[in-house]
């Protein structure tokens, strides 16, 4: 080995006093500096040694990849968390081999020799009913597509549209139903879409096309035409080829279907209905004309334009709705819209100088609130009757508060309804929990409003001034 070869070694017959021929002897702080400059010697050459020989290994490997760029990956793959894929290995069982799990997805990245194992499916329920295929990679495999879309994503960010808000960084979708708010007051009309099927109908060759124009680093178009190609595993455990699609549950599979997207509808309209301003989060987009005609000749063709590049509008989630106000007064079948869980519709509305007005404004759709309240009867408060108060603050605070974040932007008073729901569970609760509440719900009601009088911050609709009664 390298390092043998040049190791220091002593010689054991030479003698080690520091002396001229034919002259005296050193002083010992002499021989001490000497000492000190063989050693510095040493480190030296060892030092030059490593160097030479991590040089020869990273030549050895045809791609550069990072090692520290894998260990990144890793912590955002563990604090995404997730269920385990094919190989059934879940976080804590990558962990417990952590070091030589990510060496061996370095070394294979940087040979080229990284072949990822196939997609579990899990079919998830729609809210609109029938069932969703959710692709489900591995671990390594994660940590793998995390390290591809470390390197390609600084390449195609800066290109995408300023409108285009799904699963990019600094883009939110508060953001994108708060732009769509302002524009419905400047434009009339409305088209919105939804793309059925997205994640499964991904042309490949169009979507490497898009790839290539982004960049030419090899490794990485390598392993993004491996992932589109892998197949999925059933349940079952059999094995479903693709031909088209990119897995939706992938880590780097938002990334190419927004790349796609933006060539087939953002630059699209941009290059052809640059007076049409258009607002898009992943598969759902909104597009906003002056006049229904205006709409009806783009709704033909956007849909002529997705069926060239292979895709489809959803024929349902796909409407042209009249932004009705008091200054528009037009009379249409159509008046309202979901986008991003908010419904949009005529609202009454106040000003700043007190006065009552319709207003065109969003607020949290039906379809929502729905869902909330599900949530919350599947935590199953009211059986818990083990915890104390604080105890399910701790335990249900963190949702509740983002459901309250995220819903209450716009119209909260909207929102009220389903946390009140929320008291009423707890009030259940106080029932069980208490011998000298059960069945007594007002008074259970008036206990718990006196408590969220005494402390407001138990939970964060409390501190909204959504409060039980406290009698």
């Amino acid at each position: 080995m390298l390092r043998e070869k040049f190791k220091w070694r002593p010689h054991e017959n030479e003698s080690t006093d520091a002396e001229h021929s034919g002259g005296p002897p050193c002083r010992s702080d002499e021989v001490s500096v000497m000492g000190m400059e063989q050693r510095g010697r040493v480190i030296q050459l060892e030092l030059k040694i490593n160097q030479v020989w991590e040089e020869s290994l990273k030549k050895a490997k045809p791609f550069e990849i990072s090692k520290e760029v894998v260990w990144e990956a890793w912590k955002q793959v563990k604090a995404n968390q997730g269920a385990p894929g094919v190989d059934s290995e879940s976080i804590a069982d990558f962990e417990r081999n952590l070091k030589d799990n990510l060496y061996k997805i370095w070394n294979r990245m940087s040979s080229g020799s990284y072949f990822p194992p196939p997609v579990r499916t899990v079919a998830i329920p729609k809210k609109t009913g029938g069932e969703r295929l959710l692709g489900i990679p591995t671990i390594s495999d994660r940590i793998a597509q995390t390290v591809v879309k470390m390197y390609f994503e600084p390449f195609v960010e800066p290109c995408f549209h300023e409108d285009s808000y799904g699963y990019r960084p600094g883009k939110s979708a508060i953001q994108a139903v708060r732009i769509t708010r302002e524009r419905c007051w400047q434009y009339d009309w409305v088209l919105e879409f939804d793309i059925k099927g997205l994640f499964d109908n991904i042309d490949h060759d169009l979507l490497m096309k898009a790839v290539r124009h982004h960049t030419e680093i090899k490794w990485i178009l390598l392993y993004i035409e491996r992932w589109l190609k892998v197949p999925f595993q059933k349940e079952d455990g059999t094995l479903v080829e693709r031909t088209k699609g990119t897995p939706q549950g992938g880590v780097i599979s938002p990334l190419l279907a927004n790349l796609f997207l933006h060539y087939v509808f953002d630059k699209w309209m941009e290059r052809n209905y640059p007076g049409n301003p258009l607002c898009r989060y992943a598969d759902d987009g909104i597009t906003h004309c002056r006049t229904e005609a205006e709409a009806l000749a783009l709704k033909e063709a956007l849909d002529a334009r997705f069926k060239e590049c292979g895709l489809e509008l959803h024929p349902e989630k796909t409407k042209i709705v009249y932004c009705k106000d008091d200054d528009r007064s037009g009379n249409y079948p159509t008046t309202s819209f979901d986008f991003l869980g908010f419904t949009f519709r005529p609202r009454r509305s106040k000003s700043r100088w007190g006065k009552y007005f319709i207003n065109f404004v969003p607020a949290v759709s039906n379809k929502a609130g729905k869902a909330m309240r599900q949530k919350a009867r599947r935590w199953k408060m009211h059986l818990r009757s083990d915890k104390s108060l604080e105890d399910l603050s701790r335990m249900f605070c963190p949702v509740i508060r983002g459901w309250i974040n995220y819903y209450s932007s716009f119209y909260k008073s909207a929102l009220y309804p389903t946390l009140r729901h929320l008291n009423r569970i707890l009030v259940r609760w106080a029932m069980r929990k208490f011998k000298r509440l059960r069945r007594h719900r007002r008074r259970a009601e008036y206990w718990l409003g006196r408590v969220a009088k005494r402390q407001p911050q138990l939970f964060p609709h409390w501190q909204m001034g959504v409060k039980p009664t406290a009698g």
